[in-house]
């Protein structure tokens, strides 16, 4: 259970399928989709820009939402719509454990590190389309998914051509897991198992900086862009802070945006971060 465990194991993704098509508009036909990769089958929702392909792509690695109660292609509708419309082919993740993607009962005691093989894994199941340029494949997280951003980016330098995290988890595992895991009385089992294996962060912090992507700066190569609200009740600006700062000094260029005020899922800036997020990724997919 560690980065390099991550960064060592092979990766499969596979058999895009395109299911029923629901909520198409003039701009994109939009289809439930399944992709297959770590012995799972993920599911997702795709959007393909109407007109002649390939189409550069992005895979959005969405936030945290309880696995019970999430739906297909329950989050990020605007970054979809959004870039959809702009001509990008996008592929909403549910991961492992969410709407009809496949089980795997020890992702929890494991931090969640699947969802980052689902997230690379569905971006080497793109390159297999043909409506999708393998070469121009982009990465887009929000909250707990810019957490999965940062491991993707450490884990598989290069897949992607750009990133951009929204609102971001720290980097650091240990703020994570002291902020939603171990004072959370119902998420005590979970915190134990984790322990189990790790210990804690006070007595094993080596175990625990071998699961933080920070401690693998050094081999981003892809740019990064990240956004955060100054008001941000659920993920402290602070950790992008700390971030950006174990980039710098990690040798990395970070292209870094602060919004006064704004809270987690940045409602009024929103429009101005996804106009700088798609000039972004344009420029870097060229």
């Amino acid at each position: 259970m560690s980065i390099q465990a991550l960064i060592d194991r092979n990766y499969d993704g596979s058999g895009l399928t395109l299911g029923a098509e629901r909520g198409s508009t003039s701009a994109y036909r939009q289809y439930y989709a399944t992709y297959r990769g770590d012995g799972l089958t993920i599911s997702g929702r795709i959007n393909i820009p109407r007109g002649k392909g390939p189409f550069p792509a992005v895979v959005l690695a969405h936030g945290y939402v309880d696995p019970l109660e999430y739906t297909n292609g329950q989050t990020m509708l605007r970054e979809r719509d959004y870039l959809a419309r702009q001509g990008y082919v996008t592929l909403h993740v549910d991961y492992r454990n969410h709407a009809r993607s496949s089980k795997d009962p020890q992702d929890e005691s494991e931090l969640r590190l699947g969802y980052t093989v689902d997230t690379i894994n569905a971006a080497l199941a793109l390159k297999q389309e043909p409506r999708v340029d393998p070469d121009r494949i982009a990465l887009v997280g929000r909250s707990m998914g810019g957490g999965v951003v940062y491991n993707a980016l450490v884990v598989r330098p290069g897949l992607f051509k750009a990133a951009v995290a929204y609102a971001p988890v720290s980097s650091d595992a240990v703020d994570n897991f002291d902020r939603w895991v171990r004072p959370v009385r119902s998420r005590s089992k979970v915190a134990d198992a984790v322990i189990a294996r790790l210990g804690t962060p006070e007595q094993q912090p080596a175990n625990w900086a071998a699961v933080s992507p920070r401690t693998f700066f050094a081999r981003i190569q892809d740019p990064l862009m990240i956004h955060h609200g100054t008001a941000d009740e659920e993920c402290p600006i602070a950790w992008s802070q700390q971030t950006v700062a174990a980039l710098k000094a990690a040798g990395k260029t970070v292209s870094y945006y602060v919004y006064p005020g704004q809270q987690h899922t940045m409602t009024s800036q929103w429009p101005l971060s996804i106009r700088r997020s798609e000039a972004f990724i344009a420029k870097h997919l060229d």
